[in-house]
């Protein structure tokens, strides 16, 4: 399976089988450059933000799928093949006025699991926690306020330790958001378990994951 990063909280990850395309960002909102590439399915944290939620912008008439609806009518649900989960989250209680309802969700593929954090702002729970166990790949969100504070998120990590953490919603060229960049993630960690790709994506078998966990950066193709 293939994972890219279109830039923000989206990513298109392709199996053998089905492309799904997470966390659509409105272009002119977001200030990134549209998807070109048509997908099989589309999963949103919520449907109500600009910055993750454009599906009907991403070619190909997909299935959409809202990530915080399944969360509350059951926890799970079957689409193009693939079963995805998710849990309910919420945006930073401290860092915004109206903090929005979303979720985090996660789902296989060609054998290989994938974890997207969605918006959450804040500690995550027992329970959250426990959801996003098992993870390889986590996409995580490391641009610190108004999502989940960078301490926060490093104690997240090392109780899920996914085997391999893909940094998103950090600051890019060209994104109308004022967060955190990378190297304020990534300089929390040992250079020798951060790699710093020159591409927009990384190809994966679950057999050739790390057996510790690494620290993965992107480039955005909305950007190259």
């Amino acid at each position: 399976m293939q994972i890219q990063w279109q830039g923000h909280a989206c990513f298109r990850i392709r199996g053998s089988s089905v492309c799904v395309v997470t966390d659509p960002y409105t272009p002119e909102v977001a200030g990134l450059s549209p998807l070109r590439e048509p997908a099989d399915l589309v999963i949103m944290s919520s449907d109500d933000d600009p910055f993750h939620s454009d599906a009907a912008d991403v070619p190909g008439n997909p299935l959409i799928l809202n990530a915080l609806e399944i969360a509350r009518n059951g926890g799970s649900r079957q689409a193009c093949g693939l079963q995805f989960d998710a849990i309910e989250t919420q945006e930073s209680l401290v860092h915004k006025k109206e903090p929005g309802e979303n979720a985090m969700y996660a789902f296989t593929v060609d054998g290989v699991r994938v974890g997207h954090m969605g918006d959450v702002g804040n500690l995550l729970t027992p329970e959250q926690i426990e959801f996003l166990r098992g993870v390889d790949v986590l996409l995580a969100l490391t641009g610190g306020p108004v999502t989940i504070e960078l301490d926060d998120l490093d104690t997240a990590l090392r109780a899920v330790q996914p085997k391999i953490v893909i940094p998103m919603h950090y600051k890019i060229p060209n994104l109308k958001l004022n967060i955190l960049g990378l190297e304020a993630f990534t300089g929390r960690y040992p250079a020798e378990r951060v790699e710093v790709r020159s591409t927009s994506e990384i190809d994966l078998t679950s057999e050739t994951l790390p057996s510790a966990m690494r620290i993965v950066a992107l480039q955005p193709a909305a950007n190259l």
